[in-house]
């Protein structure tokens, strides 16, 4: 006998990235809060200073952090740490997050640099160069790590 019945899928939250239970719960600290129309206007201007900043340097294959910052820095940022309360402005550059490797299971750090501006308390521009491609973003600040978008909740 056939059944019509499809698989349980038990507490389906809606609205959830898969219908799991509790996604939005567990999940919550990867969502930036919601930034103003001001400053989400502010933050696509400044991303637009930045976009052919590393647009230029990608194609130059420079990538590493230490150039990215500098080549960042003459746009008038303050060079300070990850969520630092300097105000608009203030810019961190990091090497990329260390990741599990594919073949190899030891940790590796890709080549590349993380980019965060902190533009206002509610708006931040982040970005990324990498060998393969770049990318600039704006988004609302993190709830526990502000422009950075967190790797872990607490």
């Amino acid at each position: 006998m056939k059944s019509s019945v499809g698989p349980a899928r038990g507490n389906v939250e809606p609205d959830s990235h898969d219908g799991a239970p509790h996604y939005r719960e567990n999940n919550g600290f990867k969502v930036p809060k919601s930034m103003s129309p001001a400053s989400e206007k502010l933050a696509r201007a400044e991303a637009a200073r930045i976009e052919p900043v590393l647009e230029g340097l990608w194609k130059k294959k420079v990538w590493d952090a230490k150039s990215v910052r500098a080549a960042l820095l003459p746009l008038g940022y303050r060079n300070e740490g990850p969520d630092s309360q300097q105000g608009r402005g203030t810019l961190h550059v990091q090497d990329m997050d260390v990741r599990q490797g594919l073949a190899d299971p030891r940790p590796v750090r890709p080549e590349g640099a993380l980019i965060s501006l902190r533009v206002r308390d509610d708006a931040c521009v982040t970005a990324f160069t990498q060998p393969t491609n770049y990318q600039v973003s704006v988004n609302g600040r993190y709830p526990e790590s502000g422009c950075t978008e967190p790797r872990g909740g607490h």
